[in-house]
């Protein structure tokens, strides 16, 4: 990868985004980065809990409730692209420390709010701050660690999603279960203040030396493009794919988004330049990224259902049952067992290895987990085995394609990709899931739209059983589509990845290394 000098906090020297030496508190520097990233997908997670204490507490309505856990993901979702180009143009580390500062200063507001319009405000505020450091996270990893170490530390990076998602419902239940509901969002106060100044101290400065110019139209139609798209993805499932509300969405989201991607072809400084769209190295980790998100993304919608109304496990415990694929990503990757079999198998094989056994976990859950929870526990560790290897392995892909002075606006893209591919994984499957149950329902419950609603028209044993077993079937069908869009998509990106290392040249523009095959020295 080519060295970029970028600016310093001193005026007397610049520190480059990869140094030539390497920083000798950069173990410490990613502890406090994985601190920060820790607080923002905990923020997501902890939440679902309080839904019964919010709805009682500040006499939330239903759609009160869907929004205060919609206003972040929808307004940190809209901003990943402008929040990546603006850690890029006015430094990293500054966007980090104020994205801390935000996120902790709003998590105070969501703590004290009275009514749930305040609530959903500083809900929205903390996605702001939650852009900034998604995005600024992942370039400063990229910053302070060489190519040796650097698949070892996107891995450890990467698995603070994996933490956040098995500890957020213990952490949300045991502080509800002695405190108030606000207490959700105070604890991020101390991790924010910590993680501030340590920021403060021991990250260095890193922007893009080439004095772009600000792209206000870009950021404005990346913004609506995303936020359209999301919005449609989020209320796709309550208001229905065909509602007018969902297609309106959809089509601004769109719309925006070509528009967005006109603009950035015709102006000398674009925030995203498009012809990182003809590198295959590109393509191809974009496509792998989108389809490990949309696995990971359908299935945990699958897995709670299965686990909850096939199973029968209430919420916690469906949450416990499902630890296993959190626990076997954080093992694999803090272990660097990840990292060492990039060498060996490099990138694209990674990459394959990662889906292919991403894929067999969840056919493995659909063929052997209907009738207990012992198959679910095999698929599940496979499946993590699978997150371990890809995941890590496609960021590294993504950010190695892009030029390290746009780490940001790279970060941005690889953020981008995990809600895009989580929300499509959410609707393809579910919509998969109600079309299978629907068409084997049997008659007593023919045009039912849910599993309630089905079991309520049913008047007989046999009848509930029955519905019981075409819902049962229909996540299973959903699972294997699941599996087969991860592995076909597995077998694209590798094959992708594979010609781009052969031809070392894409649309006239040389290839970037491959990080895992050889270390820099």
């Amino acid at each position: 990868m080519p060295r970029v000098t970028s600016h310093a906090t001193s005026p007397s020297s610049a520190t480059p985004l990869q140094p030539p030496g390497r920083n000798a508190a950069r173990w410490l520097i990613l502890g406090v980065i994985c601190l920060a990233q820790l607080t923002v997908v905990l923020d997501n997670t902890v939440l679902n809990v309080a839904i019964p204490s919010l709805t009682k507490e500040l006499d939330a309505t239903t759609a009160d409730v869907q929004w205060t856990i919609s206003a972040y993901s929808l307004v940190q979702s809209g901003l990943l692209l402008t929040a990546g180009n603006a850690a890029d143009r006015y430094g990293r580390k500054k966007m980090l420390a104020i994205g801390l500062a935000l996120f902790g200063v709003a998590s105070l507001g969501a703590a004290l709010a009275q009514s749930p319009a305040q609530l959903i405000a500083a809900r929205a505020a903390m996605g702001v701050g939650g852009a900034l450091l998604m995005t600024t996270t992942l370039a400063v990893v990229m910053q302070i660690f060489d190519d040796a170490e650097r698949p070892k530390a996107i891995g450890i990076w990467s698995s603070i999603n994996s933490l956040g998602f098995a500890a957020g419902p213990l952490i949300g239940g045991t502080l509800l279960d002695n405190f108030w509901w606000g207490s959700l969002f105070l604890v991020n106060l101390p991790v924010a203040v910590i993680a501030l100044m340590a920021v403060i101290a021991l990250v260095p400065e890193s922007k893009n030396s080439s004095g772009d110019r600000p792209d206000p139209l870009g950021a404005l139609l990346s913004v609506i493009g995303m936020v359209g798209v999301v919005y449609a993805i989020i209320t796709g499932p309550v208001s229905g794919w065909l509602s007018t509300q969902v297609l309106l969405s959809a089509a601004v989201g769109i719309i925006g988004l070509a528009a967005f991607a006109l603009w950035e072809l015709h102006i000398p400084y674009p925030m995203l330049d498009m012809h990182f769209f003809r590198n295959r190295r590109f393509i191809g980790a974009v496509s792998g990224g989108i389809l490990v998100a949309f696995g990971m993304g359908g299935s945990m919608f699958l897995l709670t259902q299965h686990l909850q109304l096939v199973l029968g496990y209430g919420p916690l415990e469906a949450g416990l049952r499902m630890a296993p694929l959190a626990v076997t990503v954080i093992l694999i990757n803090f272990t660097g067992l990840g990292a060492r079999l990039m060498p060996r198998l490099g990138t694209p094989g990674t990459i394959a290895s990662g889906m292919t056994l991403l894929a067999a976990g969840l056919a493995a859950i659909s063929l052997l987990g209907g009738d207990g929870y012992g198959g679910m526990l095999t698929g599940l560790i496979v499946m993590g085995l699978g997150v371990a290897l890809a995941m890590p392995a496609m960021a590294n892909a993504v950010m190695s394609a892009i030029p390290p002075a746009k780490a940001g606006v790279g970060a941005g893209v690889n953020g981008t990709l995990m809600e895009f591919g989580q929300g499509l994984g959410v609707a393809v499957l579910g919509a998969v899931l109600n079309s299978r149950f629907v068409a084997l329902l049997p008659l007593v419950a023919a045009g039912a739209g849910s599993l309630p609603a089905a079991l309520a028209r049913t008047r007989t044993d046999a009848e509930r059983t029955a519905v019981q077993d075409a819902f049962a079937d229909g996540i299973g069908t959903s699972q294997l589509v699941g599996a087969a869009a991860v592995f076909l998509g597995g077998l694209l990106a590798a094959l992708l990845l594979r010609r781009a290392e052969r031809t070392g040249q894409e649309a006239g523009t040389p290839s970037a290394p491959d990080p895992s095959a050889a270390p820099a020295q």
